[in-house]
C-alpha cells in the first residue's frame, strides 16, 4: 500500500510536470493513483500490457496526464 502511494506520487508528478499542472502533493498522489488506473483499463481497451515495472510507470504516466487533461477541461 505504502509503495503504490510512493509511486502513485512519483507518476502524479512526472505527469504533472510533462502537463504544466499547479497542484501540491496530495493531488499529484492522487492524480497518480487515479491516472494509472485509467492508464490500465485505457492500455487493456487497446490491447496494451506491461509486462516490466517501467512499462507500467509509463501507462500510469499516461493515464495522469489524461486524468490531468479531464480535470482542466472540468474545471475551467
Amino acid at each position: 500500500m505504502l509503495v503504490s502511494i510512493i509511486l502513485g506520487g512519483i507518476i502524479g508528478w512526472i505527469a504533472g510536470k510533462l502537463m504544466h499542472s499547479r497542484g501540491g502533493i496530495i493531488r499529484n498522489i492522487l492524480l497518480g493513483i487515479v491516472g494509472s488506473a485509467v492508464g490500465n483499463y485505457l492500455a487493456g481497451a487497446i490491447g496494451l500490457g506491461a509486462t516490466n515495472s517501467v512499462g507500467a510507470i509509463l501507462i500510469g504516466i499516461g493515464g495522469a496526464c489524461v486524468v490531468i487533461l479531464l480535470c482542466r477541461w472540468l474545471f475551467k
